[in-house]
C-alpha cells in the first residue's frame, strides 16, 4: 500500500532539536505513522553506479528474510543450530579494498537486503560484520570489512585498530578474497591499494578474484582493458590474460590463455620474503587472481553473475548459521550504522565523526511497529542548529531516509524520533 510521507515537528514542550519522521497509512488512524519512502532520492547516492532516483527496494532482491528488530529473537536465531540440508556447502568470502570502494554496497546487493551502511564518505564501515546468503544447499558468509589503511592514515584520522586488523583477519579466515576496485576513481584504478597488495602477498594460499566496480561511470569503456591489464599484471589464473575488444564494444570477459605455461602460484619469491615492502613498492597489480568481473547494476545482471560464480566456489561443509539469518549484527547496531550513514552523507567535514548516538527508546508499538528514540550528542552548541537545519528540514530528511532503510531491513513500520543535544566534552 502507498504510504504518504508526512513530517512533523514535535510540540513545544519537547526538547529543542527533536524531530520525528511520520508517514500515514490510509487504513490506519492518523496517530500511527512511520518512515516510508523506500530509498528514493536517498543519500545513498548510487548502488554500484545505480542512478540515485531508483528506489533501493527495487535494486535489492525481495527473497532475503527479514531481520528481527527484537534483540532476544535475533540472538536466539544466531545461537540456533543451523537447519542443515542433506548435502550442505559453504563459502567464506572476504571483501577487501581501499576506503570507499563500495564493499558494503556490493554486500547489500549480494544479500538482497540493505544491512550495511553506505556513504560517499570514507570509513563508513567501522568494523567487520558478517552477512549470510543462503540459497538451496549453499551458504555464503560475507565478511564485510573496513577500507584498508596504513599506519600513517590510521593515526592521522584517529582510527580504531579494527581498521587495520579486521581486513587482514578476514582474509586469513576466508576461503576466497574478493578485491573490489572503484574504476570510476582515476587514482584508485591506477594500481591496487598498497595495503591490499601487501595482504594478498602475505596470504598467497587464499584464492582471490578481482571485481571492477562502477564501470558504467567510465566514459571510455576501452580504458577498462588497460585497467584490467594493470591490476592483474596481464595474468589471470597464472596465465597470460586474453582480453579482446572491438571498435563498437568491449568484451568484458577476461580469460587466461591455455597455451601459455602456468606460472608458479603464490606470493613473493623466496628471496623477497623478508623484504616484501620493497618488492611491492613498484607493483601495480596482483598476477594471481582467479577471475575478473566488471560490475554495473544499471545494466542489470552483473551482480547476479558474480553471485552465481561465488555459489560454484562453495565446498562441501556444514552451514554455520540458520537459513533465516541475514547478518550477525544486532538490530541496534544496524540502526546505529544506518543513522550514522545519513549523518555522514549530509553533514560537512568532521562534524558527523564527532557525534555520539544514544538510543533512548527501542520498543514495539501497539500496532506492531518499531518505535525508536535516539539522541544525537554534539560537542559544539552551533552544531545543534546546523544538524536540525532551517525549520527542522535537515534532521527530517535524515530521519526519513534512515527510517525507510530500517523498514527495508526489518520489514515492518518504523517510528523514528531523533533529538539533538549539546554536551560539552
Amino acid at each position: 500500500m502507498y504510504l504518504q510521507p508526512v513530517v512533523r515537528l514535535l510540540p513545544h514542550h519537547v526538547l529543542p532539536g527533536t524531530v520525528i519522521l511520520l508517514s500515514k497509512r490510509g487504513h490506519q488512524k492518523f496517530n500511527r505513522f512511520s518512515a516510508c519512502l523506500y530509498g528514493k532520492d536517498s543519500a545513498i547516492g548510487s548502488l554500484l553506479g545505480v542512478n540515485q532516483h531508483i528506489a533501493t527496494s527495487e535494486l535489492l532482491s525481495p527473497q532475503a528474510p527479514a531481520i528481527s528488530f527484537n534483540k532476544a529473537n535475533q540472538d536466539s536465531l544466531l545461537k540456533h543450530d543451523p537447519d542443515q540440508p542433506e548435502n550442505p556447502k559453504v563459502l567464506k568470502l572476504a571483501i577487501i579494498g581501499a576506503p570507499n570502494a563500495g564493499k558494503s554496497t556490493l554486500s547489500n546487493q549480494l544479500l538482497g537486503r540493505k544491512v550495511f551502511a553506505v556513504s560517499s564518505k570514507v570509513h563508513t564501515t567501522r568494523c567487520k560484520a558478517k552477512g549470510i546468503i543462503t540459497e538451496e544447499d549453499t551458504q555464503i558468509i560475507l565478511l564485510d570489512t573496513p577500507g584498508m589503511v596504513n599506519n600513517l592514515r590510521a593515526e592521522r584520522h584517529k582510527l580504531d585498530k579494527a581498521f587495520q586488523e579486521d581486513p587482514w583477519e578476514s582474509v586469513k579466515m576466508a576461503d576466497v578474497a574478493l578485491v573490489l576496485v572503484d574504476v570510476s576513481d582515476k587514482w584508485m584504478r591506477k594500481s591496487l591499494h598498497p595495503e591490499v597488495l601487501k595482504c594478498l602477498s602475505k596470504n598467497p594460499h587464499v584464492p582471490s578474484i578481482l571485481v571492477l566496480n562502477k564501470v558504467d561511470l567510465v566514459t571510455q569503456k576501452s580504458m577498462l582493458l588497460d585497467v584490467t591489464s594493470k591490476l592483474t599484471e596481464g595474468l589471470v589464473k597464472g596465465r597470460k590474460a586474453v582480453i579482446k575488444s572491438s571498435k563498437k564494444s568491449v568484451d568484458r570477459s577476461v580469460k587466461s590463455d591455455p597455451h601459455i605455461r602456468k606460472e608458479e602460484s603464490g606470493g613473493l619469491p623466496e628471496d623477497e620474503q623478508d623484504n616484501s615492502d620493497k618488492y611491492l613498492k613498484d607493483r601495480t597489480g596482483w598476477p594471481h587472481f582467479q577471475e575478473v568481473f566488471m560490475l554495473s547494476a544499471l545494466e542489470g545482471d552483473e551482480v547476479d553473475t558474480l553471485k552465481k560464480y561465488l555459489m560454484t566456489l562453495a565446498k562441501p561443509g556444514e552451514w554455520e548459521y540458520h537459513s533465516e539469518v541475514v547478518t550477525t549484527q544486532s538490530p541496534e547496531d544496524i540502526c546505529q550504522n544506518i543513522i550514522r550513514e545519513k549523518l555522514l552523507e549530509y553533514l560537512p567535514k568532521e562534524i558527523p565523526y564527532n557525534i555520539t548516538q544514544i538510543n533512548e527508546l527501542w520498543e514495539e508499538g501497539s500496532g506492531g511497529e518499531l518505535v525508536i528514540k535516539q539522541t544525537l550528542l554534539v560537542p559544539k552548541e552551533n552544531h545543534v542548529k546546523l544538524i536540525i537545519g532551517p525549520g527542522g528540514e535537515l534532521i527530517s530528511k535524515i530521519a526519513k531516509e534512515a527510517g525507510s532503510d530500517l523498514m527495508n531491513a526489518f520489514l515492518c513500520d518504523v517510528r523514528l524520533q531523533l533529538a539533538v543535544k549539546y554536551r560539552k566534552r
